[in-house]
């Protein structure tokens, strides 16, 4: 009895050693930044850079395997902004929410797939880049910059009469949902990418055996279903500000 009180004692211990919030600061000037997200941050980049060179350096008429996979996933990021803007608009705004999409699901399942923590930084811990805020308000506020840009490029000042319809009074209301809309979608994706990665930290530490491997497949397709739904908001907030004040 007094060897399984010792287990689990052990067991949460090791269950209170997993730490939410240090990091690695770099300090540019005045300014401390988060290292390890800018390392990981850069190594998904520089995999989708690779990957993007390799799928297109030799395109032919008859594609091979691998072509025909970078033609998929281009159609199946275009359908999103297409289904999103409409088909007179989307095509301006394809790199934008294929960027979006591939560096969220890149960043996701970096930090599910690879082993971060068996890499030893003096403070802090590798991680995806999605589990810190920074990240998912940074990406949210391009997003809101991004629509408000559409809207004014679209609409001219005429954009801003959706804040007054279909009547003056819900003005407030509506100028609220533009600081609601970036607080949801970074939220939302910082939200389950952390809960995600501390789901499986935990189960690693206690049942380190192959009992973690469902919880990271699950893991892999919530964090596939969370840059589609980061990507697909994103599209339909700019294909809204789009529309004329007068189609409402």
């Amino acid at each position: 009895m007094n060897q399984e009180q010792n287990q689990i004692l052990s067991s949460f211990i090791e269950f209170s050693s997993v730490e939410v919030g240090k990091h690695l600061y770099w300090k540019i000037g005045n300014y401390n930044i988060h290292g390890q997200v800018f390392i990981v941050s850069w190594l998904v980049i520089l995999v989708l850079l690779i990957i993007s060179f390799i799928g297109t350096r030799n395109l032919t008429r008859v594609p091979g395997k691998l072509q025909n996979f970078m033609e998929f996933i281009l159609e199946f990021l275009q359908d999103i902004a297409k289904n999103q803007m409409g088909e007179h608009e989307y095509r301006s705004w394809v790199p934008y929410i294929s960027t979006l999409f591939l560096f969220i699901l890149g960043s996701n399942w970096a930090g599910a797939l690879i082993p971060w923590k068996l890499i030893v930084l003096p403070e802090g811990e590798l991680a995806a880049p999605t589990n810190d805020i920074n990240t998912t308000v940074a990406l949210s506020l391009l997003t809101s910059l991004a629509y408000f840009y559409a809207g004014l490029n679209k609409n001219g000042f005429g954009y801003f009469l959706r804040y007054i319809e279909p009547t003056p009074v819900l003005l407030p209301i509506n100028v609220l949902e533009d600081f609601t809309k970036p607080l949801s979608l970074s939220f939302r994706l910082f939200g389950n990418i952390l809960a995600d990665e501390l789901v499986v930290a935990v189960f690693a530490l206690l049942v380190p055996i192959l009992i973690p491997l469902p919880v990271m497949i699950l893991g892999l397709f919530a964090s596939s279903i969370q840059a589609l739904i980061f990507s697909t908001l994103s599209a339909a907030y700019i294909g809204e500000a789009m529309e004329g004040h007068g189609d409402h």
